[in-house]
């Protein structure tokens, strides 16, 4: 599902709400968690991708046998 971020225009804080695209296409009216408000106004944010493939693992050492091994 995805994330849409809106800022409050009566306070100006910052928040994220999670809805379906058809929520979103019906009209989404969100109150802000701060103050109650319902006059939020959609922010453009950097989309999130994944590939979908595995994450590699982190690696600890340094060098040859700095983890010990």
């Amino acid at each position: 599902m995805p994330t849409y971020e809106f800022a409050c225009t009566d306070c100006g804080e910052k928040f994220e709400v999670r809805a379906s695209m058809s929520e979103k296409d019906k009209g989404m009216k969100p109150a802000c968690p701060t103050c109650g408000s319902t006059s939020a106004t959609p922010l453009i944010s950097r989309p999130s991708i994944s590939t979908g493939g595995k994450a590699r693992p982190s690696s600890c050492c340094a060098g040859p046998g700095c983890c010990g091994a």
